[in-house]
Protein backbone atom coordinates (compact mmCIF):
# COMPACT_ATOMS: atom_id res chain seq x y z
CA UNK A 1 0.00 0.00 0.00
CA UNK A 2 1.58 3.63 -1.34
CA UNK A 3 1.27 6.72 0.78
CA UNK A 4 -0.06 9.93 -0.95
CA UNK A 5 0.42 13.17 0.26
CA UNK A 6 -2.10 16.10 1.35
CA UNK A 7 -3.42 17.87 -1.72
CA UNK A 8 -1.72 21.42 -0.91
CA UNK A 9 -4.75 23.05 -0.72
CA UNK A 10 -5.20 21.31 2.43
CA UNK A 11 -1.99 22.57 3.72
CA UNK A 12 -2.76 25.72 3.09
CA UNK A 13 -5.71 25.92 4.96
CA UNK A 14 -4.54 24.59 8.06
CA UNK A 15 -1.62 26.42 7.91
CA UNK A 16 -3.40 29.90 7.57
CA UNK A 17 -5.97 28.44 10.31
CA UNK A 18 -2.95 27.99 12.28
CA UNK A 19 -1.85 31.59 11.68
CA UNK A 20 -5.21 33.33 13.03
CA UNK A 21 -5.56 30.90 15.98
CA UNK A 22 -1.82 32.94 16.75
CA UNK A 23 -2.61 35.86 15.87
CA UNK A 24 -5.93 36.10 17.87
CA UNK A 25 -4.56 33.88 21.02
CA UNK A 26 -4.69 36.45 24.07
CA UNK A 27 -1.61 37.82 25.29
CA UNK A 28 -0.18 37.61 28.87
CA UNK A 29 -0.25 41.33 30.38
CA UNK A 30 3.41 42.30 31.09
CA UNK A 31 4.42 43.31 34.52
CA UNK A 32 4.18 46.14 35.79
CA UNK A 33 7.72 47.78 35.33
CA UNK A 34 9.67 47.66 38.63
CA UNK A 35 11.18 51.22 39.92
CA UNK A 36 13.84 53.19 37.78
CA UNK A 37 16.37 53.64 40.10
CA UNK A 38 17.87 56.65 40.63
CA UNK A 39 21.12 57.87 39.41
CA UNK A 40 23.85 57.77 41.29
CA UNK A 41 25.08 60.78 43.93
CA UNK A 42 28.27 62.11 41.48
CA UNK A 43 30.61 65.27 42.00
CA UNK A 44 30.71 68.22 39.61
CA UNK A 45 31.46 66.63 36.11
CA UNK A 46 32.07 63.34 37.14
CA UNK A 47 31.15 60.07 34.75
CA UNK A 48 29.44 57.01 36.32
CA UNK A 49 32.36 54.78 37.22
CA UNK A 50 33.17 51.54 36.04
CA UNK A 51 32.47 49.43 38.89
CA UNK A 52 33.95 46.38 37.08
CA UNK A 53 37.36 47.94 36.95
CA UNK A 54 37.75 47.20 40.51
CA UNK A 55 37.25 43.70 39.63
CA UNK A 56 41.41 43.42 38.87
CA UNK A 57 41.98 43.93 42.15
CA UNK A 58 40.38 40.77 43.67
CA UNK A 59 42.60 38.69 45.66
CA UNK A 60 45.46 41.79 45.76
CA UNK A 61 45.18 43.13 49.45
CA UNK A 62 44.53 41.39 52.80
CA UNK A 63 41.78 42.59 55.35
CA UNK A 64 44.05 43.61 57.89
CA UNK A 65 45.94 46.22 55.33
CA UNK A 66 42.36 47.09 53.91
CA UNK A 67 40.58 47.87 57.29
CA UNK A 68 44.16 49.92 58.03
CA UNK A 69 43.84 51.71 55.29
CA UNK A 70 40.41 53.06 55.17
CA UNK A 71 40.54 53.70 59.32
CA UNK A 72 43.32 55.23 59.70
CA UNK A 73 44.06 57.50 56.30
CA UNK A 74 41.24 57.45 53.88
CA UNK A 75 38.19 58.25 56.07
CA UNK A 76 37.63 60.69 58.84
CA UNK A 77 34.96 58.95 60.13
CA UNK A 78 33.31 55.38 60.94
CA UNK A 79 30.26 56.24 58.29
CA UNK A 80 32.34 54.55 55.73
CA UNK A 81 30.96 51.69 56.78
CA UNK A 82 27.29 52.47 55.45
CA UNK A 83 28.56 51.87 52.03
CA UNK A 84 31.62 49.40 52.28
CA UNK A 85 30.32 46.23 54.45
CA UNK A 86 33.25 44.43 55.45
CA UNK A 87 33.37 40.49 56.10
CA UNK A 88 35.74 37.75 57.36
CA UNK A 89 36.95 37.00 53.65
CA UNK A 90 35.70 40.07 51.57
CA UNK A 91 34.15 43.29 51.51
CA UNK A 92 30.98 43.96 49.78
CA UNK A 93 31.00 47.68 48.00
CA UNK A 94 27.36 49.41 47.53
CA UNK A 95 27.88 50.62 43.86
CA UNK A 96 24.72 51.72 42.70
CA UNK A 97 21.04 52.42 44.08
CA UNK A 98 20.69 48.09 45.32
CA UNK A 99 23.28 47.09 43.83
CA UNK A 100 27.09 45.89 45.31
CA UNK A 101 30.43 44.60 44.35
CA UNK A 102 31.95 42.14 46.23
CA UNK A 103 35.80 42.23 46.28
CA UNK A 104 37.63 39.22 47.80
CA UNK A 105 40.84 39.86 50.17
CA UNK A 106 43.79 38.04 50.25
CA UNK A 107 45.15 35.34 52.85
CA UNK A 108 47.19 36.93 55.83
CA UNK A 109 50.76 36.98 53.70
CA UNK A 110 49.63 36.25 50.26
CA UNK A 111 48.68 38.77 48.98
CA UNK A 112 49.85 39.91 45.42
CA UNK A 113 50.92 42.92 43.59
CA UNK A 114 47.67 45.25 42.07
CA UNK A 115 47.84 45.82 38.68
CA UNK A 116 48.83 49.69 37.56
CA UNK A 117 50.80 51.53 35.33
CA UNK A 118 53.35 53.13 37.80
CA UNK A 119 55.95 51.50 39.55
CA UNK A 120 57.01 51.90 43.39
CA UNK A 121 61.03 52.45 43.95
CA UNK A 122 61.03 48.81 44.44
CA UNK A 123 59.79 48.24 41.06
CA UNK A 124 62.51 49.79 39.46
CA UNK A 125 66.02 48.44 38.25
CA UNK A 126 69.31 49.69 39.61
CA UNK A 127 70.35 52.80 38.77
CA UNK A 128 73.91 54.60 38.48
CA UNK A 129 74.96 56.54 42.21
CA UNK A 130 74.96 59.72 40.06
CA UNK A 131 71.92 59.38 38.58
CA UNK A 132 69.31 57.75 41.02
CA UNK A 133 66.09 59.09 39.20
CA UNK A 134 67.20 57.09 36.21
CA UNK A 135 64.50 54.99 34.62
CA UNK A 136 62.06 57.19 36.45
CA UNK A 137 58.87 59.02 34.43
CA UNK A 138 58.03 61.37 36.65
CA UNK A 139 55.01 64.24 35.63
CA UNK A 140 55.25 67.77 36.48
CA UNK A 141 51.87 69.78 37.31
CA UNK A 142 52.33 73.03 37.94
CA UNK A 143 49.32 74.39 40.23
CA UNK A 144 46.79 76.61 38.50
CA UNK A 145 46.42 78.69 35.10
CA UNK A 146 47.83 81.54 35.79
CA UNK A 147 48.39 84.58 32.74
CA UNK A 148 45.15 85.57 31.93
CA UNK A 149 42.96 83.54 33.86
CA UNK A 150 44.79 84.31 36.92
CA UNK A 151 42.30 86.76 38.69
CA UNK A 152 39.20 84.46 37.68
CA UNK A 153 41.14 81.84 39.69
CA UNK A 154 41.37 83.98 42.84
CA UNK A 155 44.95 83.31 42.71
CA UNK A 156 46.05 86.59 42.43
CA UNK A 157 46.54 89.60 44.33
CA UNK A 158 48.65 93.01 44.61
CA UNK A 159 50.25 95.23 47.32
CA UNK A 160 49.74 99.24 45.61
CA UNK A 161 52.63 99.90 44.18
CA UNK A 162 54.33 96.10 44.01
CA UNK A 163 54.33 93.62 41.56
CA UNK A 164 51.36 91.48 41.22
CA UNK A 165 51.42 87.93 42.59
CA UNK A 166 50.08 85.08 40.20
CA UNK A 167 50.07 81.45 41.68
CA UNK A 168 49.81 79.74 38.00
CA UNK A 169 52.70 82.04 37.01
CA UNK A 170 55.11 81.08 39.52
CA UNK A 171 54.09 77.79 39.96
CA UNK A 172 55.00 77.19 36.18
CA UNK A 173 58.01 78.80 36.73
CA UNK A 174 59.15 76.75 39.84
CA UNK A 175 58.31 73.44 37.02
CA UNK A 176 60.77 75.16 34.38
CA UNK A 177 63.64 75.36 36.98
CA UNK A 178 62.78 71.94 38.32
CA UNK A 179 63.11 70.23 35.12
CA UNK A 180 66.74 70.00 34.45
CA UNK A 181 67.26 69.35 37.86
CA UNK A 182 65.62 66.09 37.37
CA UNK A 183 66.32 65.56 34.35
CA UNK A 184 70.09 65.71 35.61
CA UNK A 185 69.79 63.28 37.56
CA UNK A 186 68.64 60.64 35.32
CA UNK A 187 64.29 60.97 35.40
CA UNK A 188 62.47 61.55 32.18
CA UNK A 189 60.23 64.68 32.77
CA UNK A 190 57.28 65.77 31.05
CA UNK A 191 55.11 68.94 31.87
CA UNK A 192 51.46 68.50 32.32
CA UNK A 193 51.12 72.23 30.99
CA UNK A 194 54.07 74.67 29.69
CA UNK A 195 52.32 77.80 29.42
CA UNK A 196 49.51 80.03 30.90
CA UNK A 197 46.54 78.33 29.41
CA UNK A 198 44.44 76.02 30.10
CA UNK A 199 45.11 72.27 29.43
CA UNK A 200 40.89 71.82 29.18
CA UNK A 201 39.28 72.64 26.02
CA UNK A 202 36.19 73.96 27.82
CA UNK A 203 35.55 77.50 28.82
CA UNK A 204 33.24 78.67 31.44
CA UNK A 205 30.77 79.78 28.77
CA UNK A 206 30.24 76.27 27.84
CA UNK A 207 29.20 75.29 31.64
CA UNK A 208 26.06 77.37 32.06
CA UNK A 209 23.74 74.36 32.49
CA UNK A 210 25.72 72.55 34.72
CA UNK A 211 26.23 75.72 36.69
CA UNK A 212 21.99 75.82 36.72
CA UNK A 213 21.74 72.58 38.28
CA UNK A 214 24.24 72.75 40.74
CA UNK A 215 23.16 72.63 44.48
CA UNK A 216 25.26 75.53 45.36
CA UNK A 217 23.40 78.54 44.23
CA UNK A 218 24.80 82.09 43.63
CA UNK A 219 25.66 83.67 40.27
CA UNK A 220 25.16 81.40 36.88
CA UNK A 221 28.23 82.77 35.68
CA UNK A 222 30.88 82.71 38.67
CA UNK A 223 29.37 79.21 39.12
CA UNK A 224 30.94 78.28 35.55
CA UNK A 225 33.77 79.73 36.05
CA UNK A 226 34.74 77.70 39.18
CA UNK A 227 33.64 74.27 37.42
CA UNK A 228 36.06 75.37 34.71
CA UNK A 229 39.16 76.21 36.50
CA UNK A 230 38.36 73.98 39.79
CA UNK A 231 37.15 71.40 38.06
CA UNK A 232 37.19 70.79 34.50
CA UNK A 233 40.70 71.58 34.39
CA UNK A 234 42.18 69.14 36.66
CA UNK A 235 40.04 65.96 35.20
CA UNK A 236 41.63 67.20 31.99
CA UNK A 237 45.17 67.05 33.24
CA UNK A 238 44.03 63.76 34.98
CA UNK A 239 43.34 62.22 31.89
CA UNK A 240 46.69 63.48 30.16
CA UNK A 241 48.28 61.72 33.24
CA UNK A 242 46.45 58.21 33.50
CA UNK A 243 46.38 58.23 29.66
CA UNK A 244 49.10 59.61 28.13
CA UNK A 245 52.14 60.16 30.14
CA UNK A 246 51.41 57.55 32.67
CA UNK A 247 54.33 58.54 35.16
CA UNK A 248 55.47 57.22 38.16
CA UNK A 249 54.41 59.64 39.71
CA UNK A 250 53.35 63.73 39.66
CA UNK A 251 54.52 66.08 41.36
CA UNK A 252 51.78 68.62 41.85
CA UNK A 253 53.19 72.37 42.79
CA UNK A 254 51.73 74.95 44.50
CA UNK A 255 52.55 78.13 46.62
CA UNK A 256 50.21 78.35 49.64
CA UNK A 257 48.45 81.40 50.78
CA UNK A 258 46.23 82.66 54.03
CA UNK A 259 43.15 84.95 53.94
CA UNK A 260 44.06 88.21 52.09
CA UNK A 261 40.74 89.99 51.72
CA UNK A 262 40.51 92.21 48.81
CA UNK A 263 43.03 91.25 46.04
CA UNK A 264 43.57 95.10 44.99
CA UNK A 265 44.20 95.82 48.50
CA UNK A 266 45.21 93.08 50.31
CA UNK A 267 46.47 91.96 54.09
CA UNK A 268 49.77 90.43 54.48
CA UNK A 269 50.60 88.35 57.69
CA UNK A 270 53.15 87.76 59.56
CA UNK A 271 54.32 84.25 59.51
CA UNK A 272 54.80 81.45 56.71
CA UNK A 273 54.74 77.87 56.86
CA UNK A 274 54.75 74.62 55.07
CA UNK A 275 52.67 70.95 54.34
CA UNK A 276 52.17 68.14 52.42
CA UNK A 277 49.00 66.84 51.06
CA UNK A 278 48.47 63.43 50.17
CA UNK A 279 45.61 61.62 48.87
CA UNK A 280 42.97 60.55 52.22
CA UNK A 281 40.63 61.93 54.74
CA UNK A 282 37.46 61.69 52.99
CA UNK A 283 34.44 63.42 54.78
CA UNK A 284 31.21 61.04 54.93
CA UNK A 285 29.65 63.47 52.48
CA UNK A 286 32.26 62.88 49.77
CA UNK A 287 32.13 58.23 50.75
CA UNK A 288 28.53 58.85 49.58
CA UNK A 289 29.32 60.15 46.14
CA UNK A 290 29.68 57.12 43.97
CA UNK A 291 32.81 58.36 41.85
CA UNK A 292 34.19 59.60 44.89
CA UNK A 293 34.01 56.40 46.70
CA UNK A 294 35.15 54.26 43.25
CA UNK A 295 38.43 56.80 43.03
CA UNK A 296 39.12 55.62 47.04
CA UNK A 297 39.12 52.40 45.96
CA UNK A 298 41.07 52.78 43.26
CA UNK A 299 43.62 54.72 45.33
CA UNK A 300 43.75 52.62 48.17
CA UNK A 301 43.98 49.11 46.63
CA UNK A 302 46.75 50.58 44.13
CA UNK A 303 48.87 50.55 47.17
CA UNK A 304 49.40 54.45 46.26
CA UNK A 305 49.39 55.48 49.91
CA UNK A 306 52.46 53.99 51.43
CA UNK A 307 54.61 55.25 48.42
CA UNK A 308 52.97 58.65 48.21
CA UNK A 309 53.86 58.63 52.55
CA UNK A 310 57.55 58.20 51.92
CA UNK A 311 57.67 60.21 49.05
CA UNK A 312 56.33 63.11 50.69
CA UNK A 313 58.42 63.01 54.04
CA UNK A 314 61.65 62.76 51.71
CA UNK A 315 60.21 65.90 50.31
CA UNK A 316 59.49 67.81 53.33
CA UNK A 317 62.44 66.83 55.13
CA UNK A 318 64.31 68.72 51.93
CA UNK A 319 62.22 71.55 52.33
CA UNK A 320 62.20 72.03 56.39
CA UNK A 321 66.59 71.25 56.31
CA UNK A 322 66.83 74.07 53.61
CA UNK A 323 64.20 76.82 54.32
CA UNK A 324 63.56 76.22 58.39
CA UNK A 325 59.60 76.96 57.22
CA UNK A 326 57.31 75.43 59.99
CA UNK A 327 54.51 73.15 59.52
CA UNK A 328 50.62 74.37 58.82
CA UNK A 329 48.64 72.91 61.75
CA UNK A 330 44.75 71.99 60.60
CA UNK A 331 41.61 73.11 62.83
CA UNK A 332 41.14 69.67 65.03
CA UNK A 333 37.20 71.24 64.61
CA UNK A 334 37.50 70.72 60.72
CA UNK A 335 36.66 66.78 59.65
CA UNK A 336 38.18 66.99 56.54
CA UNK A 337 41.57 65.31 57.30
CA UNK A 338 44.32 63.11 58.61
CA UNK A 339 47.45 63.44 60.04
CA UNK A 340 50.12 61.34 58.54
CA UNK A 341 52.66 58.97 60.68
CA UNK A 342 52.79 61.73 63.26
CA UNK A 343 54.89 63.78 61.03
CA UNK A 344 53.58 67.70 61.23
CA UNK A 345 53.93 68.42 57.74
CA UNK A 346 52.05 64.83 56.13
CA UNK A 347 48.03 65.45 56.05
CA UNK A 348 46.07 63.46 53.97
CA UNK A 349 43.13 65.95 52.46
CA UNK A 350 40.86 64.77 49.50
CA UNK A 351 41.10 66.87 46.37
CA UNK A 352 40.79 66.55 43.16
CA UNK A 353 44.11 66.17 41.91
CA UNK A 354 45.35 63.80 44.22
CA UNK A 355 42.25 61.75 43.87
CA UNK A 356 41.86 61.21 40.40
CA UNK A 357 45.30 61.04 39.21
CA UNK A 358 45.95 57.13 39.58
CA UNK A 359 49.47 56.83 40.45
CA UNK A 360 51.60 58.58 43.93
CA UNK A 361 51.00 62.50 43.70
CA UNK A 362 53.53 64.51 45.66
CA UNK A 363 51.55 67.25 46.39
CA UNK A 364 53.51 70.53 47.70
CA UNK A 365 52.36 73.20 50.07
CA UNK A 366 55.21 75.77 50.83
CA UNK A 367 55.47 79.22 51.52
CA UNK A 368 52.88 81.93 52.25
CA UNK A 369 52.52 84.44 49.49
CA UNK A 370 51.17 87.26 51.63
CA UNK A 371 53.47 86.69 54.32
CA UNK A 372 55.35 90.15 54.57
CA UNK A 373 58.64 87.38 54.46
CA UNK A 374 57.32 85.33 51.17
CA UNK A 375 56.06 88.34 49.50
CA UNK A 376 59.23 90.40 49.93
CA UNK A 377 61.23 87.11 48.64
CA UNK A 378 58.50 86.93 45.48
CA UNK A 379 58.88 90.43 44.64
CA UNK A 380 62.68 89.72 44.26
CA UNK A 381 61.95 87.78 41.65
CA UNK A 382 64.43 84.87 39.99
CA UNK A 383 68.04 85.06 40.41
CA UNK A 384 71.23 82.91 40.63
CA UNK A 385 73.11 82.98 43.66
CA UNK A 386 72.15 84.63 46.86
CA UNK A 387 70.60 88.42 47.72
CA UNK A 388 69.86 89.83 50.58
CA UNK A 389 66.49 89.86 50.78
CA UNK A 390 64.35 90.29 53.98
CA UNK A 391 67.19 91.29 56.48
CA UNK A 392 69.05 88.31 55.10
CA UNK A 393 71.27 86.65 52.40
CA UNK A 394 68.94 84.32 50.23
CA UNK A 395 68.59 82.25 47.03
CA UNK A 396 65.54 82.87 44.84
CA UNK A 397 63.02 81.74 45.92
CA UNK A 398 61.95 80.03 43.39
CA UNK A 399 65.49 78.03 43.00
CA UNK A 400 64.94 77.67 46.58
CA UNK A 401 61.51 75.24 45.49
CA UNK A 402 63.26 73.69 43.30
CA UNK A 403 66.17 72.76 44.65
CA UNK A 404 64.27 71.10 47.82
CA UNK A 405 62.06 69.24 45.48
CA UNK A 406 64.86 67.83 43.70
CA UNK A 407 66.62 66.91 46.72
CA UNK A 408 63.73 65.35 48.45
CA UNK A 409 63.48 62.75 45.66
CA UNK A 410 67.03 62.60 44.86
CA UNK A 411 67.10 61.14 48.25
CA UNK A 412 64.36 59.00 48.40
CA UNK A 413 65.67 57.22 45.31
CA UNK A 414 69.08 56.92 46.33
CA UNK A 415 67.50 53.95 48.67
CA UNK A 416 67.30 52.13 44.97
CA UNK A 417 69.94 49.05 44.16
CA UNK A 418 72.76 50.15 42.12
CA UNK A 419 73.99 49.53 38.97
CA UNK A 420 77.80 49.85 38.16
Amino acid sequence: MTSRSAPLWIVLFVALAAALWWWKKPVAPLPPPGPIPPPPALSDLAGIPDWASLNRYQSTITRADFLRLMDQVFTVSPAWRDWIEVGEDDAKIRTNDGEFLRLRFAPEGLASPPPRYWRAISELPPAPPDRPLAGLKIAIDPGHIGGRWGKMEERWFQIPGSLPVQEGDMTLQVAKLLKPKLEALGATVTMVRNETEPVTPIRPEMLQDEARTSNTGGNIARLAERLFYRTAEIRARAKLVNDTLKPDLVLCLHFNADEWGDPASPTLVPANHFHMILNGGYTDDEVALADQRHDLLEKLLQGIHDEERKLAASAADAFVEKSGMPPYLYNPAAKNHRNVDGNPYLWARNLLANRIYQCPVVYFEPYVMNSTEDHARIQAGDYEGEREVWGKLRPSIFREYADCVALGLKRYFQARPRSE
